[in-house]
């Protein structure tokens, strides 16, 4: 059976969207639940490999709640986050506003079809836990790429599919049974946790996303895996 926020066509960016308007109030509450906190160390290592230093443009596509980009911003680079999802940037906009107004600067956009030209001059381009939910995948990085300067540092967090088939089976048991009964639970919708499972059924993870790089032209690709690669970082630069 399907799930009622996936869809493989043309409608998947209405589906993602319906799925992000349900879960954004709670959106960051269940991410601390379902991951026993882990995912903050997880964006705060991401941030790490990208090495912010002051004076970085950076930009953070499919920036949520703004997790990436104001751990990026309090490593002095000076950060757009951009998202499709408007009640998502809402809660971003509130934490900026709740920060004293300091920080990164959020917008609302398309991440296969960014609004900034060619090398626009960001040092750094991330994606946290977004590229997986794109129509296109391969259209979200090409775009990251494009609009990276050369000599930027490119870097994308998601679930990841690990190699050992038995850790493999017992990961993707919890992300089919548990994950959708937080869900269920804390955003009284299990459906839209379901997803996170069926939306990684349809993404190659860590190994398409490392190919897809070195199809792109990048340079000192690399991934990082945790939890025997239930998660991972996929590192990149683009050549000078």
């Amino acid at each position: 059976m399907g799930n009622a926020f996936f869809s493989p066509g043309a409608e998947r960016a209405g589906k993602v969207n319906e799925l992000f308007a349900a879960i954004a109030p709670r959106y960051d509450f269940i991410n601390d639940l379902q991951s026993l906190g882990l995912h903050r160390r997880w964006k705060q290592r991401l941030v790490a490999c990208a090495a912010p230093r002051p004076g970085d443009r950076a930009l953070d596509i499919c920036c949520g709640t703004g997790d990436l980009a104001f751990v990026l911003a309090a490593g002095g680079a000076e950060v757009i986050g951009l998202d499709f999802s408007a009640p998502m940037l809402a809660v971003a906009t509130r934490r900026a506003a709740g920060a004293g107004g300091v920080g990164p600067q959020f917008i609302q956009g398309d991440a296969m079809c960014l609004p900034f030209p060619a090398d626009t001059g960001f040092d750094i381009v991330t994606v946290g836990y977004g590229l997986r939910n794109l129509a296109s995948w391969e259209t979200g990085l090409s775009e990251m790429v494009r609009v990276a300067k050369p000599g930027a540092r490119l870097l994308v967090l998601d679930f990841g599919k690990p190699d050992n088939r038995l850790w493999r089976a017992v990961y993707f048991s919890y992300l089919r049974l548990f994950v959708p009964l937080l869900g269920l639970v804390v955003c009284r919708n299990a459906s839209a946790y379901a997803y996170i499972l069926e939306s990684l059924r349809h993404y190659p993870a860590q190994r398409g996303v490392a190919a897809r790089m070195r199809e792109l032209g990048l340079i000192q690709v690399r991934v990082e895996n945790f939890l025997g690669g239930a998660m991972s970082i996929n590192y990149g630069e683009k050549a000078r």
